[in-house]
């Protein structure tokens, strides 16, 4: 594609010429990719850049309230997302009958045990810090259902979701009359995602997996590029008792002559992977190989970074977000822009750092080690499996002085909870066992069971109702001055992270 001359060139206040000048000017990108940026970018003249939102409120209007819990009662009445029929035939025939719409955008997918969602929340930033329109699809979500769809950056709005809803509602009861099972409740708001995202219309979908991959509903897409985001032992009664034979049922995201950005894994896990990727013709980048970090510091709010991508070094990046796992999940995120605009295997050069510098600053990630209340200072991790509980701890333990932690934990009933406390186990010095309002959760006292037997009888307390709980571990880290610097970490449940958020009155 050659530059524009000059005399070509019309006024660029018409938005079609704006868009046929930007065109011009990507001399350096796959045309494809060109005309998506410059319709992206024509967009954005017009309306403005998009404002971040992390976790949306409710919609003042009753009227809007009203149909937005009508829509989610609707939804709750299907198939929960741990009650799995492992099959994409569902959501196949549903994406048919609406036209396909996962093919109108290219995509990035997203599988793994831990990491994920921030890694999606990465890779989103750095796609609109380089002025592509993104859609993101993320689960579970914090506090509101409309979380899970996002659009440049911010949760759509609860009036999109609900027409989303019932645009594709038709569709989904034609489904339900022709299969043996009704859609899922995941299948569903996957449908939905992805119509959104057709109808935005978005330049790239991030995609992060429900559970597994292989017969997970978000797999009808051909990613171009997929990433995996470390590996460890979780939903071992659906998955995999191994990190290998977790890793072969994530591997079916995969896809033939995509880019793989492989996290570090598990050595048998990474085995599978790759088998995988040759079995597909796929390129692999691996983290501590071709991409990693490649020094960390720990600053005010956050870490400055030095990450090295598959076309080049990148310094002094300022992530606002605790813990090492952070930053290697930013590398990985960093990696997989950077594949996603061919760099590495098709071209020789490097993202513009400065863009790269705003893109992480403004990474947001509800319940990750968030500060949600000071004095004593609360800190909220929606860690839920013993590899996720350990990086919560090292994080914690890394980026706050503590002269004592009070842990408030409310976990699933189908999680390793033993593992879990015991992670958290070395930085605890009380711990308040509680529940969340999940049908999921773990009874109170079932889990202080546990508790007693990992911490011992003295350093376990038990108040099934969450409010009561986060009450008692504030006032135990406030009762006696020689602990002024005492805090509270909440955790053990994206669920009770999400409902501690509401009673701490963070939105």
């Amino acid at each position: 594609m050659s530059e524009p001359r000059p005399s070509d060139r019309h006024d660029a206040s018409d938005p079609d010429d704006t868009f046929a000048e930007i065109v011009g000017e990507e001399t350096q990108r796959d045309p494809d990719l060109a005309v998506i940026e410059a319709g992206s970018r024509t967009l954005r003249t017009q309306s403005g850049p998009p404002q971040g939102e992390a976790v949306p409120d409710h919609p003042a209007d009753p009227e809007t309230d009203r149909a937005l819990r009508a829509v989610e009662q609707e939804l709750a009445g299907r198939w929960g997302e741990t009650k799995l029929e492992p099959s994409v035939t569902r959501i196949a025939a549903l994406m048919d009958l609406l036209g396909e719409p996962q093919r109108a955008y290219p995509s990035i997918h997203i599988t793994g045990t831990n990491g994920k969602t921030s890694t999606a929340r990465m890779i989103e930033a750095l796609l609109g810090a380089f002025e592509l329109r993104t859609g993101r699809y993320t689960s579970p979500h914090v506090q509101s259902i409309t979380e899970r769809i996002s659009l440049d950056g911010s949760p759509i709005d609860a009036e999109r979701f609900i027409e989303t809803y019932h645009d594709i509602k038709p569709y989904v009861e034609m489904v339900d009359a022709q299969q043996p099972y009704r859609l899922s409740f995941f299948e569903v708001l996957t449908g939905m995602a992805y119509a959104a995202f057709a109808d935005a219309p978005v330049d790239v979908a991030v995609v992060e997996v429900g559970m597994g991959g292989t017969w997970d509903a978000t797999n009808v897409i051909d990613a171009s590029v997929a990433v995996v985001t470390p590996i460890s032992l979780d939903h071992t009664d659906r998955l995999g008792s191994t990190p290998a034979e977790i890793a072969g049922e994530k591997s079916g995201v995969i896809k033939q002559d995509a880019t793989v950005i492989l996290a570090q894994q598990p050595v048998d896990a990474a085995q599978v992977m790759l088998k995988k990727a040759v079995e597909v013709d796929a390129t692999v980048a691996r983290e501590g190989m071709e991409f990693g970090v490649v020094s960390r510091e720990i600053a005010v709010g956050g870490q400055l970074l030095t990450l090295r991508g598959v076309g080049g070094e990148y310094d002094n990046v300022f992530l606002p977000l605790y813990g090492a796992h952070q930053a290697h999940n930013a590398a990985v995120a960093l990696a997989a822009v950077e594949a996603f605009f061919g760099i590495g295997a098709e071209q020789a050069r490097s993202l513009d750092v400065e863009t790269v510098r705003k893109a992480f600053l403004s990474v947001l990630s509800p319940g990750r080690l968030e500060v949600v209340r000071s004095s004593p200072t609360v800190v909220l991790d929606a860690a839920h499996n013993p590899a996720g509980a350990r990086a919560a701890s090292e994080g914690v333990s890394e980026a706050f002085s503590f002269s004592r932690l009070i842990g408030v934990v409310g976990a699933s009933d189908d999680k390793d909870v033993r593992g879990l406390l015991e992670a958290f186990e070395p930085i605890f010095a009380e711990i308040v066992v509680t529940q969340n309002s999940s049908a999921r959760a773990m009874d109170a006292d079932a889990l202080a069971a546990v508790a007693v037997e990992v911490f011992g009888d003295e350093r376990v307390q038990v108040e099934p109702r969450l409010d009561d709980a986060l009450e008692a571990a504030i006032t135990l880290a406030e009762e006696e001055a020689e602990y002024a610097g005492a805090g509270v970490l909440v955790t053990g449940s994206v669920i009770t992270v999400g409902e501690a958020r509401l009673l701490l009155g963070r939105r």
